[in-house]
């Protein structure tokens, strides 16, 4: 399989389909916003890794959470009443959170200065939101992520306190479930996220349900991948 360089003059992407065993599609490009939604909205993300940061990924399998077989325990529920939800409060200090936590398979974040500009201005165009739990007002949990049509690009979540993250995706799933959401996109497999019911389709799968459910606002760049 090929790994394209993306130009700096124009947007553009190649078929997520093209990319190699890891998923890897494309280097180079940069952080703008449109490049970014542009990605989303092709099935392609950007992970940077191993100090290299312009790398865009299109994982197969895709790990997704149908928000119908979302699995929310009573104990989960219990939880959630001891916190105040809010969304798109403090979008950027979700984002901040969740690029500082110290995760146990990592060096250091993938979220960079130039995925938080990126991913800042998705918010202000209207597709970046955040799902936020305070504690006594204070912020203690999230996650954010892109709402492309009826699909959600989840990225990423942060806890300061038990279940707080966990109440975070509770919110995102009853807000699915009210708008018509029809998958929750989480990119990779995690414990967490299986057991809160996450399951893995394949990309093929995952590209039908963008082409259907997606929204593209640069439809004069996205070709017919499905």
């Amino acid at each position: 399989m090929a790994v394209y360089e993306l130009p700096n003059d124009c947007l553009w992407f190649p078929d997520p389909n093209e990319a190699d065993d890891d998923g890897l599609v494309a280097v180079g490009g940069d952080f703008s916003p449109e490049r970014v939604l542009l990605a989303l909205c092709s099935g392609i993300f950007p992970w940077p890794c191993d100090s290299m940061e312009l790398l865009w990924f299109s994982l197969d399998p895709r790990f997704v959470v149908f928000p119908e077989k979302a699995h929310i325990s009573k104990s989960l529920r219990h939880s959630c009443r001891k916190f105040t939800v809010k969304v798109n409060a403090n979008f950027e200090a979700v984002i901040r959170r969740c690029s500082t936590i110290e995760r146990a398979d990592q060096d250091g974040s993938w979220i960079t200065e130039g995925i938080i500009s990126a991913y800042t201005k998705l918010h202000e165009y209207g597709y970046g939101y955040s799902f936020e739990t305070y504690h006594d007002d204070k912020l203690v949990g999230g996650l954010y992520g892109n709402l492309i049509g009826k699909v959600f690009m989840g990225e990423s979540m942060f806890h300061e306190e038990t279940d707080a993250g966990k109440v975070a995706f509770c919110a995102l799933v009853d807000f699915c479930l009210k708008n018509g959401v029809v998958v929750i996109d989480c990119q990779q497999k995690t414990q967490l996220l299986e057991s809160l019911g996450g399951e893995s389709i394949t990309r093929v799968e995952y590209l039908k349900l963008l082409k259907e459910y997606g929204d593209f606002p640069f439809s004069e760049y996205v070709e017919d991948k499905g």
